[in-house]
């Protein structure tokens, strides 16, 4: 049976995107309605990198003091594991302002921490297990979803002045509004699982490349997230190589790994991410503004997916929340506004994405007959040495040269090309986390 609500913003997910979003908009006074699909947050293989700019808006929002008592790692300069040696790519010390690291914090809790402080401001309201089913319309507007309450199947209707698509890549909303992503070819996938974590491993994270392979572990803690790149639609003849040759992959690849990789019992343990490069040509519809993942999904090169998805939902509560605060409809010229703010920012760095596919991975992953990696290189629990600069690429040897421009690619990396700030009716007075 169907129930007729309404609320003035309507945010369809609850990630960070969705979150952060709904918070900005409830402290400038609007209604606003988030709806979240699960039940809770505790869900694993997801990014879990908070950087530098979204470490500063956390600090206008009043919120840093709290995102600091959160367990986490901090990245302060990023290095790159080559059979030859390591090479340094970016120091985060160079960063202007309190940040100068990327905190890697377990993304439930990221959101726990946004999610409640949301819910401290009286127009805001978090409905969880709703999952968006479809679109209501009036007219030629978009006015509202119908979504089903998954604790007992339930379907509803909750109108809005305005709908925010902020559910992910694989967004039910986009593909009932009917709009189809450009797609830009990706030539890897990526697996997902876990290994123990001990106390004479390396803090933070580690990448590694060698022969076509390239493997990037998480620090969370006890254990790590690892990601390991194959080439796009490996996983069946991966899976069919069985799990022996997969460890044995892993221990060639991280030899000081090799101690735990007993850990992986079954190929069920490692989970596929079907990686996609999109954009749409149009973030909007009368009534309707997608923003994220749902408007532009990221490769996980570099990390920035999450950062960006915050940046678009600051820049859409400041353009938006005025109209939507004196109770009128949205007009289409201000959706246009935000697309054209933030559309040039994502597609700057998913350009970046494309060259790092073809020019660091050189359009490979591990495939089932890639040879396991034999060069025995040092331990990283024993320190690796520097590469020298002979065996590094052009660009690395002039890093390596000028350390000073290492300060580039942390700028690009934890601040992005456009970051976006609080704005003023938003704030709250706190000093920031590292002072």
């Amino acid at each position: 049976m169907l129930s007729n609500e309404r609320t003035t913003c309507l945010v369809v997910g609850g990630g960070p995107a969705g979150l952060i979003l709904g918070l900005l908009m409830a402290r400038a006074g609007v209604e606003v309605t988030v709806l979240e699909k699960h039940g809770d947050f505790l869900r694993d293989f997801r990014g879990d990198t908070v950087h530098a700019s979204t470490l500063t808006l956390l600090d206008e929002l009043g919120l840093g003091e709290r995102f600091a008592a959160l367990p986490q790692r901090r990245i302060e300069r990023a290095q790159v594991q080559f059979d030859a040696g390591v090479a340094q790519i970016a120091d985060l010390s160079r960063l202007p302002g309190a940040h100068q690291h990327i905190a890697m914090v377990p993304q439930w809790d990221f959101l726990d921490l946004v999610a409640d402080a949301a819910e401290e401001e009286p127009t805001f309201t978090l409905r969880r297990n709703a999952e968006a089913i479809g679109l209501l319309h009036e007219g030629r507007r978009v006015a509202g979803v119908r979504y089903r309450d998954r604790t007992d199947g339930s379907e509803h209707e909750l109108r809005a002045s305005l709908t925010v698509a902020c559910d992910g890549r694989g967004s039910v909303v986009r593909a009932a509004a009917g709009l189809v992503p450009r797609s830009f070819g990706v030539p890897i996938d990526v697996w997902w699982f876990r290994l123990p974590r001990r106390e004479t491993d390396p803090a933070g994270g580690v990448g590694r490349i060698s022969a076509g392979q390239f493997a990037v572990m998480i620090d969370r803690g006890d254990y790590w997230q690892c990601a390991f790149l194959i080439s796009k639609g490996s996983d069946a003849a991966m899976r069919a190589a069985g799990l022996e040759r997969f460890r044995e992959r892993i221990a060639g690849l991280l030899p000081w790994m090799a101690d735990r990789l007993d850990a992986l019992t079954s190929l069920h343990d490692v989970k596929l991410l079907d990686v996609k490069l999109e954009r749409l040509r149009t973030w909007h519809r009368e009534g309707l503004l997608l923003i994220g993942d749902a408007a532009h999904a990221m490769s996980p090169v570099g990390g920035v997916g999450i950062n960006l998805a915050v940046a678009d939902a600051v820049a859409t509560a400041r353009l938006l929340a005025p109209a939507l605060r004196s109770g009128g409809i949205v007009p289409r010229s201000l959706l246009r506004k935000v697309q054209r703010r933030r559309w040039w920012p994502a597609a700057l760095i998913q350009g970046g994405q494309r060259i790092a596919h073809r020019a660091v991975f050189r359009g490979r992953g591990a495939t089932a007959g890639t040879p396991v990696a034999n060069t025995d290189p040092v331990g990283l629990a024993d320190g690796v040495p520097l590469a020298p600069a002979e065996a590094l690429p052009p660009p690395l040897r002039l890093l390596r040269q000028f350390p000073v421009l290492q300060g580039v690619p942390a700028r690009l990396i934890a601040i992005g090309p456009l970051p976006e700030h609080a704005p003023d009716w938003a704030r709250r007075t706190t000093e920031p986390a590292d002072r």
